[in-house]
C-alpha cells in the first residue's frame, strides 16, 4: 500500500515531465533523422564538416577554460567562507548569491559596457600606463570566458564550500602540530578531503558552460561561435530544423557522457542535490 501511495503521489509529476520534457525530446530526436540526404545525413554533415568540428572544439575549449578558472578562483573563496564567523559568512554568502537573482542578460550587457574599447577597464589601463592603446577585449574568446566565469562562479563556490565545511578542523591542527607546512597540509589533507566537492563543482560548471548561449552570443559574436549559437543559427537564420535537432542531440549526448564519467567518481545523488 505504501508503494502504491508513493506511485500515486509521483504520478502527476511524472505525467507532467513526460509531456513537457520527454515527449518534445523524442520529437526532436525523430526530427534529427529527417534530413534530405537520408536518416543520418545531418549527423554525417555535422561531424564531417571542418567548420562544425571547429565550432564543437571551440565549445569544449571555452567550457574547459571556464571550468578551470572558476575552480581556481572559487577554491580560496570557499576556504575563506569555511573559516568565517556566522555573521560574516552570511554577509559573504549574500554577496555570492546576489548575482544569481539578477538576469544573466543584464550581467552580460554590463560586461559589454565594461569591456568595450572606450570602457572603464581600458581607460584604467591607459591611465595607469600599462598600455598606450586600448585592448581589443570585446567580441573575443577572452571576453566570453570573463563573462562566463562571473556568471558561473557561484555554482563552483557552493559545492567546494560544502566539502570544506565537513572537514574536521582537528585534522588541520594535528597537521600543524606535527610540523607540516601550510602547503603540505593543503596538498596532503585539505585537497584530498575536498576533492569530491571540487569534482562536483567542475561538473556543474562544465555542463552549464557547455550549453551556455547568452554570454557567448553577446560577448563573443561570430568569431567565438559555440554549439548553442550554431543551433540558434540553424533555427533562426538557415531554417534547417533537422540540422538544429541533430546538433542539439550531439550537445545532449556530450553532456550525458560527461555526467556519466563524473558519476563514476561521485555518487549520482551528490550531483543532483543542491549543496
Amino acid at each position: 500500500m505504501k508503494r502504491l501511495g508513493s506511485l500515486a503521489l509521483l504520478m502527476p509529476a511524472a505525467v507532467l515531465l513526460f509531456f513537457i520534457f520527454f515527449l518534445p525530446l523524442l520529437r526532436l530526436l525523430a526530427l534529427s533523422f529527417t534530413g534530405e540526404g537520408g536518416p543520418f545525413s545531418t549527423y554525417a554533415h555535422l561531424i564531417g564538416d571542418e567548420i562544425y568540428r571547429k565550432v564543437f572544439f571551440n565549445t569544449v575549449l571555452v567550457a574547459v577554460i571556464t571550468t578551470s578558472i572558476s575552480i581556481v578562483v572559487s577554491y580560496p573563496v570557499a576556504m575563506v567562507l569555511a573559516r568565517l564567523s556566522a555573521g560574516w559568512r552570511a554577509l559573504v554568502f549574500g554577496c555570492i548569491l546576489l548575482p544569481l537573482w539578477i538576469s544573466v542578460l543584464v550581467r552580460t550587457f554590463s560586461w559589454l559596457l565594461l569591456l568595450e574599447r572606450n570602457g572603464p577597464i581600458n581607460r584604467i589601463l591607459i591611465a595607469s600606463g600599462i598600455t598606450s592603446s586600448p585592448f581589443e577585449i570585446l567580441f573575443t574568446q577572452t571576453a566570453v570566458i570573463i563573462g562566463m566565469v562571473h556568471v558561473l562562479m557561484p555554482y563552483a563556490i557552493l559545492p567546494i564550500y560544502a566539502a570544506l565545511i565537513r572537514i574536521d578542523p582537528a585534522l588541520l591542527r594535528a597537521s600543524d602540530g606535527l610540523g607540516a607546512t601550510k602547503l603540505t597540509t593543503f596538498r596532503r589533507i585539505l585537497l584530498p578531503l575536498s576533492a569530491r566537492g571540487v569534482i562536483t563543482a567542475a561538473t556543474f560548471v562544465f555542463l552549464l558552460s557547455f550549453g551556455f548561449f547568452v554570454t557567448p552570443a553577446v560577448l563573443g559574436g561570430a568569431r567565438s561561435t559555440t554549439l548553442p549559437m550554431l543551433i540558434d543559427n540553424f533555427v533562426s537564420e538557415q531554417l534547417v530544423w533537422p540540422m538544429a535537432a541533430a546538433a542539439s542531440m550531439i550537445l545532449l549526448a556530450a553532456c550525458l557522457v560527461m555526467l556519466a564519467a563524473a558519476s563514476r567518481i561521485i555518487p549520482v545523488h551528490v550531483l543532483v542535490e543542491t549543496p
